[in-house]
């Protein structure tokens, strides 16, 4: 279970606090959607719970025990905005590789199947992969890790609607084992996949009810 207790991220640079006093919990094999803006503070709250920043106030637990960011680089695994702009490697099988070269090849093919990628060759391009198969694939290098939470921002963003569906079929599965937590401007394609939906405006967080979301969304 994971727990947000009155998180407040305020960084220096920043004239005003970017996250005001966010509390919420997310469950085992649930799957958390936070609707809002750009601007808004949705990839700071994930940034926070990936361990690449450091919150000003507040505590983030797991199974409440409090963590430290060294901690939640462990624990959670970050698909940002557009992941294939980060490919670094030659071929699926040098990005699934990147800062883990042990990795044994089990791992790697279960990486593959669990995101339904297990037919493409380890020797194709990243960057010659559909635009859906190069989600999956960013989805894959962060499972391959073996993270408890997965946080993904915009997945299908700038997707067709043909692999947005995919996506979000894709994203159903993966609720089954990990808890995700997901970030969106856009609750079309998401909101009737997910237990949990928060909105977040300048940096405050509301949870909402799902159903009357869904409607109005329909």
């Amino acid at each position: 279970m994971l727990y947000l207790k009155h998180l407040t991220y305020h960084p220096a640079a920043s004239t005003t606090a970017i996250l005001r006093d966010i509390s919420l919990q997310l469950g085992p094999q649930e799957m958390g959607l936070i609707i809002g803006p750009s601007g808004s503070g949705k990839t700071s709250l994930l940034e926070l719970l990936a361990g690449l920043a450091q919150p000003t106030a507040g505590q983030i637990c797991w199974r409440q025990q409090v963590l430290d960011t060294e901690a939640l680089q462990q624990l959670a695994g970050l698909v940002f905005q557009f992941p294939e702009r980060h490919f670094c490697g030659r071929t699926v099988l040098d990005e699934l590789r990147l800062g883990h070269p042990e990795i044994p090849a089990e791992r790697i093919h279960q990486a593959l199947e669990a995101v339904g990628l297990s037919h493409v060759p380890l020797t194709a391009a990243p960057h010659a992969l559909s635009g859906g198969q190069q989600r999956r694939l960013a989805l894959a290098v962060q499972l391959i890790r073996q993270p408890y939470l997965l946080l993904l921002d915009e997945p299908t963003a700038g997707l067709d609607w043909s692999t947005r569906r995919q996506v979000v079929s894709l994203l159903s599965q993966l609720k089954r084992q990990w808890s995700l937590l997901v970030v969106s401007h856009d609750s079309e394609d998401l909101v009737t996949l997910a237990d949990r939906c928060w909105g977040i405006h300048q940096g405050q967080l509301q949870e909402q009810p799902r159903f009357p979301m869904v409607q109005a969304a329909s």
